[in-house]
């Protein structure tokens, strides 16, 4: 066995060198070369090859040098960002991105935002880029569409949640605008007329025809409720819990509150629940309330939240595919548009024949 030390508890002793790829090609009795078409996943590699050089490298212990890697053109990382790691829905995201990525040679680098601050964002991307990553994942990125087109154009990228025509970047979205109106239909067919809206501020550095999922849920609800005769009611607020709980306190507040909320998100939705039971109502026999994202919460038997599922799992594998397609040579920009479904559980019923008593602090 070459001198690359031995593994115990699945790390390399500290006091001996680390196992190189030449170490590898010794032990598996193959070429460097060999050693890295399997490493690069390359074409042409027989399963009996890829079989002696990965038993080889268990046997070593050997990991690849990425600074190395990079210099010679591929570091095999790719840069996921997420806004924040608070959002239910994104990590979700995140997951799908990992699961695709774990059958080939790259790994997720994953770096949180915090914050829709367009500065820190791509502060963010940059220190990825600085880290050479091969492409980059952005999650529902508040930035301007003319930087990422600018990035995009030195890194492959794919957009997710970024509605519109991209020219060098691919885009990975649900129809958002169907799937709101679908929620509105829903709650229509069960007899409600005021439905309120808890909705998100646009980007302030996104134009039209460019929007994030949010804006394009709003724009299917208010179109949705013109369509059906009945006016818009939208509460602006924040895709969080305590957004909902704020925007549900509100609505319910008013001389004239509504019969049904339609949040526009899974946690906003857990908030308006949160507010509903403050005011001492029932859901749904006194307010229905619905979310949009079907995160794992609202699939619990306590909560049982009527929503519209887009498949977090799903959006993040597909983009990590199209991200790898752009890594293998494809150069025009694709948009794929995940189908919504609408996903009635408990807490969407007909509205009460007599308004209920709302509880007042």
């Amino acid at each position: 066995m070459p001198n690359g030390g031995s593994r115990r508890g699945g790390a390399t002793s500290p006091d001996v060198r680390r196992a190189t790829i030449g170490d590898v090609a010794a032990e598996a009795g193959v070429s460097v070369s060999a050693v890295s078409k399997v490493l690069r996943d390359a074409y042409g590699v027989s399963p009996q090859m890829r079989a002696k050089v990965t038993a080889a490298i268990e046997q070593l212990g050997y990991r690849p040098n990425a600074g190395a890697r990079a210099m010679r053109g591929r570091s095999y990382t790719i840069g996921v960002v997420l806004v924040e790691l608070t959002s239910p829905f994104q990590p979700e995201v995140a997951q799908g991105i990992s699961d695709e990525l774990k059958s080939t040679p790259f790994q997720e680098v994953i770096v949180a935002a915090g914050t829709i601050e367009p500065d820190r964002q791509k502060r963010c991307i940059e220190a990825l880029i600085d880290r050479q990553v091969d492409g980059l994942i952005l999650i529902a990125p508040w930035i301007d569409v003319a930087w990422i087109e600018d990035l995009a154009s030195r890194v492959p990228t794919v957009a997710v949640a970024l509605h519109g025509p991209a020219q060098n970047f691919d885009t990975v979205v649900d129809d958002d605008f169907l799937g709101a109106q679908l929620v509105v239909d829903h709650l229509v067919q069960l007899g409600h007329r005021h439905i309120v809206h808890t909705g998100m501020q646009p980007a302030k550095d996104m134009r039209r025809p460019f929007v994030l999922s949010h804006t394009a849920r709003q724009d299917g609800y208010e179109k949705a409720m013109r369509g059906h005769g009945l006016e818009p009611d939208v509460i602006t607020t924040w895709y969080s819990e305590e957004g909902g709980y704020r925007a549900g306190m509100e609505a319910l507040a008013r001389p004239e509150p509504p019969t049904a909320i339609f949040a526009g998100a899974d946690i906003a939705a857990l908030g308006v629940l949160r507010a509903a039971e403050d005011h001492g109502l029932r859901v749904p026999e006194d307010l229905s309330v619905t979310g949009y994202d079907n995160i794992y919460v609202s699939t619990i038997n306590r909560v049982s939240l009527t929503t519209v599922d887009q498949s977090g799992q799903m959006t993040g594998s597909v983009s990590a595919r199209m991200l790898l397609e752009r890594l293998g040579g494809r150069s025009q920009p694709v948009r794929y548009v995940v189908a919504p479904r609408l996903v009635p559980r408990a807490t969407s019923g007909p509205p009460p024949e007599a308004p209920p008593q709302i509880r007042t602090a």
